[in-house]
């Protein structure tokens, strides 16, 4: 049995495509990162499909700012991006941790 989730917090239409496109770049980002990634392929086209997110990641942002959403409310766009594995999808863009000498 699959724990449940806690429910995603409350997000305007823009704030959601802010959280998916930022997710969307970081996943492609962590398919770059040449300290994880397996072969050159892949990577070429995670960078291929970067192009496209980030815009749609700048998309967002405008959108937000016509609209008058002026702040970024961290502590709800943190709780969303924890319930969509952030923590996890971050991590492939870091250094993967030393090997224990």
């Amino acid at each position: 049995m699959v724990p449940e989730l806690p429910p995603l917090p409350a997000l305007t239409r823009a704030e959601g495509g802010l959280v998916d496109a930022y997710l969307e770049v970081v996943d492609l980002l962590g398919r770059t990162n040449p300290s994880r990634c397996r072969d050159t392929y892949g990577a070429l086209r995670a960078a291929q499909a970067l192009v496209v997110r980030a815009a749609e990641l700048r998309d967002a942002l405008a959108l937000m700012h016509t609209r008058g959403e002026s702040e970024v409310h961290t502590a709800t766009m943190e709780r969303a991006l924890r319930v969509l594995d952030g923590e996890r999808r971050t991590g492939q863009v870091t250094l993967p941790s030393p090997p224990p000498r």
